[in-house]
């Protein structure tokens, strides 16, 4: 190999290098300044700034998949809560709608009182006759008839034909809402349609329903009395377009006129 300098200055010179000499003298060269570069990595913070785009982008892929983890995590929690309370609502519209309960189930036998099972004192026609007015008397009070659920005006009637089941009362949200009539309840919970709802199994195959509450103040298995306090009203749930309470009243599992049987209307 020739090397011929040339500048205006300096006097053209050739150079010749074997091609031997010259793979050694750039394998030596090679060597040293890989041998340089590992000794800079290995001794100075400079491999940082080498690898600081790849060390970001590991640690933009790290967050990320913390962060679809905990995504996952809390959908899988949501969609087992989901399907914990679906259980319980088909069990809630079970009980509201059979007459065949379990008369040995502990819950109805402290809460329900079989008047048929006293017997009167025999021999006594006088004892016949009272108990016979009784039980007239004590059927009638008996019947089934609501109070207001809450304090509010109906801006939505009963309309089963357009898929509406209830009554809707204007209120603002935090209204205290109240048991229309006393029972059992057998669904306090949030279900993502009808957001916070609780409904109550009546005497006489009743069942109510209260819908888009804020806040559930009673649970399920507790038992209410007729005017006390159950929840507040909200607009939580995705059928709903405002604050207001959807009230629902059930007889033998179908939906009936609340108006109807509200006692204060």
């Amino acid at each position: 190999m020739y090397i011929t300098p040339n500048f205006p200055a300096i006097e053209t010179k050739r150079y010749k290098i074997p091609v031997i000499k010259l793979i050694y003298y750039l394998g030596v060269y090679s060597f040293f300044l890989m041998v340089l570069v590992i000794t800079i990595l290995a001794l100075t913070p400079a491999k940082e700034l080498i690898f600081i785009i790849e060390n970001e982008k590991l640690t933009q892929q790290e967050e990320r998949i913390v962060e679809l983890e905990k995504k996952i995590q809390f959908l899988s929690k949501e969609l087992e809560e989901m399907a914990s309370a679906n259980k319980r609502l088909k069990y809630a519209i079970f009980l509201g709608t059979t007459d065949s309960l379990d008369s040995n189930s502990t819950i109805y036998d402290s809460l329900r009182i079989d008047e048929k099972s006293k017997k009167p004192v025999e021999g006594n026609i006088f004892s016949s006759i009272f108990y016979f007015f009784q039980n007239l008397f004590t059927a009638t009070a008996q019947s089934v008839s609501f109070i207001s659920p809450t304090d509010g005006f109906i801006i939505n009637k009963f309309s089963p034909e357009e898929g509406h089941l209830g009554i809707d009362f204007s209120v603002k949200e935090g209204t205290p809402v109240f048991a229309a009539e006393s029972g059992l309840i057998i669904f306090s919970d949030f279900t993502p349609e009808d957001g916070k709802k609780i409904i109550i199994q009546h005497e006489e195959n009743f069942i109510s329903v209260y819908k888009h509450c804020s806040v559930l103040i009673k649970k399920e298995r507790e038992y209410v009395s007729k005017g006390e306090l159950i929840a507040l009203s909200g607009n939580s749930g995705l059928r709903t377009t405002g604050a207001h309470l959807h009230f629902e009243v059930w007889l033998d599992g179908k939906p009936v006129d609340p108006e109807q049987f509200l006692m204060n209307q």
